[in-house]
């Protein structure tokens, strides 16, 4: 019996083990340096989860080919002076081929030669809180792989222009680049957030937009334009004439001219405008008003708004001053005379109110004596 107990204890060891050693390989893997870094990379099971431990200092570039996830913990990535090369990829982070499947998140990467991360050739890359900056060709390079954006600021990258992220397709790849949009892009500068390479290897490429992201990526004529929630346009980017975009939700642009001011808002082709619509977009001065809308400068023809829009469309809101107005019926010494009740200007003193008060005390005073004088007799 007692030996019986003994091997179904043991084999129960056994099988615990046997559950836990795959979770330890596939557990997150600190690293402190570069070295530690490549390391991991190298090692790690696909599917697992990489964890820095502090800021670390990159001299080369680190492929992967696998899926992976590196969890920066906040920390930066930060090229070394020391990496100079233009030549080949010299990308810091790079997902290749099909079996690449990268996710960086809560994770800043700055100052490189070329690009922050890229997605190559059918690979995969997911930004998940993710910050890049000082890049000297661009943040993010969809060369022919797919970008997924979930949290994702963009600080200046490039030189001379900005380059936020580029979609492209390289010479050698096979794959047409993809982005989605799942979430939310912040951008420090509207030039070039999302930029179409002209490069003529590019001739097809797919732009799609989840149901819940705040930030969406439209098509409108020749364009992609980045928009916020509520449709405010933040950037337009020039679809080069030999590539041919596939983007699921499209758009007209709405610019709308207030003085030396231009808002631009994304809405659907077919749509009525209104006028409330339209104010809820716009910001006048303080002691100003808007008092039309109008298809020219000069404020001649009011715009109709009974007419669905089916083309890029410009409006000019004309506002003018807020004049005080002023009360009639105040000092005006026109010589008219109005019913006025008089008001009695003669002083209170409370005499009168005194007086009945003390006659009412005198009468319950001698009721009351003569009250008691029946009662004795």
């Amino acid at each position: 019996m007692k030996n019986t107990i003994k091997t179904i204890v043991f084999f129960m060891i056994l099988l615990g083990s046997l559950l836990i050693i795959p979770n330890l390989s596939n557990a997150a893997t600190p690293v402190t340096d570069e070295t530690s870094l490549n390391e991991a990379v190298s090692s790690a099971d696909s599917g697992a989860t990489i964890t820095l431990q502090n800021d670390i200092t990159v001299t080369k570039p680190i492929v992967i080919q696998k899926e992976l996830t590196i969890d920066g913990n906040g920390h930066n990535v930060v090229a070394d002076n020391s990496w100079t090369s233009t030549s080949g990829n010299q990308t810091m982070f790079t997902a290749q081929f099909a079996e690449g499947k990268l996710t960086l998140k809560n994770i800043n990467l700055k100052n490189g030669p070329k690009y922050g991360v890229q997605s190559y050739d059918g690979a995969t890359v997911i930004l998940d809180n993710v910050s890049i900056s000082g890049f000297k060709y661009g943040a993010v390079l969809a060369n022919g792989g797919k970008v997924e954006v979930r949290n994702l600021h963009l600080g200046y990258n490039g030189t001379g222009t900005n380059n936020g992220i580029e979609i492209d397709k390289g010479a050698s790849a096979t794959n047409n680049p993809t982005l989605v949009m799942n979430g939310t892009l912040i951008t420090d500068t509207n030039e070039n957030p999302i930029y179409i390479a002209e490069n003529g290897h590019l001739t097809d490429f797919t732009i799609t937009n989840t149901e819940n992201t705040t930030n969406k990526v439209v098509l409108s004529g020749n364009k992609v334009v980045l928009t916020d929630k509520e449709n405010n346009v933040i950037a337009e980017s020039t679809i080069p004439d030999k590539a041919t975009p596939n983007v699921d939700t499209q758009k007209l642009i709405v610019s709308l001219v207030v003085n030396d001011k231009t808002y631009k808002v994304a809405v659907d082709s077919g749509s009525k405008l209104t006028e409330d619509m339209l104010k809820s977009y716009v910001e006048v001065d303080n002691g100003y008003t808007i008092e039309g809308y109008y298809t020219d400068a000069d404020f001649k023809t009011k715009f109709d708004f009974t007419i669905a829009i089916d083309k890029d469309t410009t409006i000019f809101v004309k506002t003018v001053e807020v004049k005080e107005e002023t009360n009639p019926d105040t000092n005006t010494n026109t010589g008219n005379t109005t019913n006025v009740v008089q008001k009695d200007e003669t002083p209170k003193t409370g005499i009168e109110n005194y007086l009945g008060i003390a006659v009412l005390t005198v009468l319950f005073s001698v009721t009351a004596i003569v009250i008691m004088k029946n009662k004795k007799g």
